[in-house]
């Protein structure tokens, strides 16, 4: 049965004033945020260093740039068009010639309605040269998981994550290939869907915790030796290092429910940033190596209607003088994908596998299981399924 629209409105009617509530502690506190911001934004440089040097643990970020260079923290891009036309035409001024690659992952997990363990693992890629003449490429590569590379530890880790961590290994491998194969480091921007700092792996088990570093690493450490910029862009984001910053330089409260793109949002029109960071969380980043202190970031304005996204980059940028010419052609990926990067949504569309690409798989498999003697069974559940759509 669906749900019942008025059961779901009279419970949320009952249960207001707790929202409410929640609403109005999180709302104060977050103008005590905003206030600390202000102030360190009105600073002297010398003084905002002296007074994060004096702190005893790592306060969540460092600034790389002046926060004076702009207000409240925000760095205006003064970027308006008239219309679309005139906005693409700057996106020409500055995309042209500029390649730009992407890959993104999708994923069959292993099912209880099979009788034997098995995974499928995609990854898309999508690489758009930007010429007036065109030229892209678009292509896909398949990985299949047996019962043995989905065995449980003995950490008790469940089959489901070596799904996600082989996708994830796939990913980054086809980024670091793509920028060992790179000719033209300096027109060449790469991009990865999700963050170079993996606090995610924070909660696991110290195997799996070191294979999600390791990937980033060899990304992060091919992105410097090739000189091929790297952007990690996280276009929903609950990070907390300038708050956390601002919370060890004022002892403000534990801000719970508050983050770093809240926080900025109110400031920023569409293309504005804020000042470039040094990430410096505690944690995850302990086991980075000499990367430790290597990566920075910034948020940027990609929707007038939502909060900015953050962008991750590694320190070599910052330091070869590349950031606000990288960030131009994000802006110009932004405003030919309509809000969010064109070619990371290409290469989404690309690795995608839909339910029909599911039933595909499944038919495959069994037609093979019977070619090769296998005692493969599916459940009457998901027989019935296949039958109704």
């Amino acid at each position: 049965m669906t749900l019942k629209p008025s059961q779901i409105r009279d419970i949320l009617n009952a249960k207001r004033e707790e929202f409410n509530a929640f609403n109005r502690e999180a709302m104060q506190v977050l103008e005590q945020y905003r206030q600390a911001l202000k102030q360190v934004s009105e600073m002297p440089d010398s003084d905002l260093e002296e007074k994060i040097a004096k702190c005893a643990k790592p306060v969540g970020a460092k600034p790389l740039e002046p926060l004076s260079k702009g207000i409240n923290a925000v760095i205006a891009a003064n970027l308006a068009w008239q219309n679309r036309e005139q906005s693409l035409a700057w996106v020409r001024d500055r995309l042209t010639g500029i390649t730009t690659f992407a890959v993104d992952g999708s994923q069959i997990y292993p099912s209880k309605d099979l009788s034997i363990p098995i995974a499928l693992v995609q990854i898309g890629w999508f690489e758009n040269l930007h010429l007036p003449t065109g030229g892209y490429e678009k292509d896909v590569a398949v990985d299949i998981m047996t019962p043995q590379d989905l065995r449980v530890g003995e950490h008790g880790e469940m089959a489901d994550r070596r799904v996600s961590m082989r996708r994830f290994q796939m990913e980054t491998q086809r980024l670091v290939e793509y920028m060992k194969a790179c000719s033209q480091p300096e027109s060449c921007l790469v991009f990865l869907d999700g963050s170079l700092v993996a606090t995610f792996a924070d909660v696991f088990d110290a195997e799996t915790k070191s294979f999600y570093v390791d990937c980033l690493l060899e990304l992060l450490r091919t992105s410097e030796e090739r000189r091929v910029p790297l952007v990690a862009y996280i276009d929903t984001t609950s990070a907390k290092d300038i708050t956390g910053m601002l919370q060890a330089l004022y002892d403000l409260p534990e801000p719970r429910s508050i983050h770093d793109a809240q926080l900025v949002s109110r400031s920023m029109e569409w293309g504005d940033r804020t000042p470039l960071f040094l990430c410096e969380r505690s944690g995850i980043l302990d086991h980075y190596e000499e990367q430790r202190r290597a990566i920075t970031f910034t948020y940027l304005k990609t929707n007038r209607d939502h909060p900015p996204a953050r962008l991750e980059m590694p320190l070599w940028m910052h330091e070869a003088g590349l950031t606000e010419k990288v960030l131009n052609w994000v802006r110009g990926e932004v405003i030919v994908g309509s809000g969010y990067p064109y070619v990371i949504e290409t290469a989404d569309q690309t690795a995608v596998l839909q339910t029909e690409d599911r039933q595909a798989f499944y038919k495959i498999l069994q037609d093979w299981a019977e070619t090769q003697g296998l005692d493969l069974r599916f459940s009457r559940k998901m027989v019935s399924k296949v039958r109704r759509r």
